[in-house]
């Protein structure tokens, strides 16, 4: 049986908007976001009715969607449904990068749907669009408590750890041509064994 083609059309980034949140863990997946937009001069702007800053590109053939949700982390999925629903694209088109405790700095892995892991992100978007969605996993590491977990999310990484998020995050924008290409599994391979 062949291997299923990804048709991504859209790239979500979680975070929590405002200047305060800029530079937390938690907002790794706006960081990719940004940098996409950035390489591709792609200019990021504001949409009321899509509940967040929304941009368009046209990369491999086709155009492909960014949104950064406006509505803070735990409320992520009124934002991708909007988007979704107003341009017809599917769960299984859509591509969240988002901060992954389970992860080190430095490791980023691609993952075809599931469960939220205790991410209030992920949690709200399935309750909005179910679960079959593609997720790109950014390390933050962990704290090593579960009762540290909220703080040390919303706080910046130290500078060896950002520069590790940030080369992850080169990473993976690296092989976004052939993830947007259709080759999930290939994409998968190359990021998971740099």
């Amino acid at each position: 049986m062949a291997a299923r083609k990804a048709d991504i059309r859209m790239i979500v980034g979680l975070g929590n908007p405002g200047a305060n949140y800029h530079s937390t863990r938690h907002n790794a997946g706006f960081w990719l976001v940004n940098e996409l937009a950035s390489e591709n001069a792609c200019q990021l702007r504001q949409e009321t009715r899509f509940h967040g800053d929304v941009g368009k590109l046209h990369l491999t053939a086709k155009d492909l969607h960014l949104l950064k949700p406006g509505t803070f982390m735990n409320r992520s999925g009124q934002s991708v449904a909007a988007l979704a629903s107003y341009f017809k694209i599917s769960p299984e088109q859509i591509l969240v990068a988002h901060d992954e405790l389970d992860l080190e700095p430095g490791i980023i892995r691609l993952k075809k749907s599931g469960g939220h892991g205790g991410h209030n992100g992920l949690r709200d978007i399935i309750n909005h669009i179910g679960k079959d969605f593609l997720r790109l996993r950014i390390g933050i590491g962990h704290p090593g408590h579960r009762n540290q977990v909220v703080n040390y999310v919303l706080k910046a990484p130290c500078r060896d750890d950002q520069k590790k998020i940030d080369d992850a995050i080169a990473q993976a924008l690296g092989i976004m041509p052939v993830l947007l290409s259709g080759e999930f599994e290939k994409a998968m391979q190359q990021l998971h064994t740099q």
